[in-house]
C-alpha cells in the first residue's frame, strides 16, 4: 500500500503540475472547443481567466505532492478541482471519464496514506 500511494502521489503530482502549467503556457496543442454546452462552458472558463486560477491551485498542489511536503494541504487544494473535473466529465464530456477516474483513484490512495492528518476535520465540535 505504501508503494502504491507513493506512485499515486508522484503520478498525480506530475499530472497536476503539467496540466496546471498548460493553462498558463499552452504547450499542448489546443484542440477546437467541443460542440454544445461543453464548448460554451470551456469558452467561459478560459475567457474569464478562471482557468488560470484553477491552474494555479493545480500547480501548487502538484508541487506539494512531488516534493512530499504539505501532502494533506495539497489534497485539500486538489479535491475541489478533482470534483469539478469529474462533474464536467460526467455531465458534458463522458469520453474523458476514465482519465478523471484514474486521477481520483490516485487521490484516494494518497488520502488513505495521510488519513490520520484529516481526523480532526471529522470530529464534531463541542457546543458551548
Amino acid at each position: 500500500m505504501k508503494i502504491a500511494a507513493t506512485i499515486a502521489r508522484y503520478l498525480m503530482g506530475l499530472i497536476f503540475v503539467v496540466f496546471g502549467l498548460d493553462k498558463f503556457f499552452h504547450f499542448f496543442p489546443q484542440p477546437p472547443l467541443p460542440a454544445g454546452v461543453a464548448g460554451q462552458f470551456m469558452s467561459v472558463f478560459v475567457a474569464t481567466k478562471y482557468a488560470m486560477l484553477v491552474g494555479s491551485f493545480e500547480v501548487v498542489g502538484g508541487l506539494f505532492l512531488l516534493a512530499n511536503r504539505f501532502v494533506p494541504l495539497a489534497l485539500a487544494f486538489l479535491a475541489p478541482v478533482l470534483v469539478n473535473i469529474l462533474f464536467v466529465n460526467v455531465t458534458m464530456t463522458p469520453q474523458a471519464i476514465p482519465v478523471s477516474l484514474l486521477v481520483t483513484l490516485c487521490w484516494i490512495l494518497v488520502y488513505f496514506r495521510v488519513r490520520p492528518e484529516f481526523a480532526p476535520l471529522f470530529k464534531p465540535t463541542k457546543q458551548e
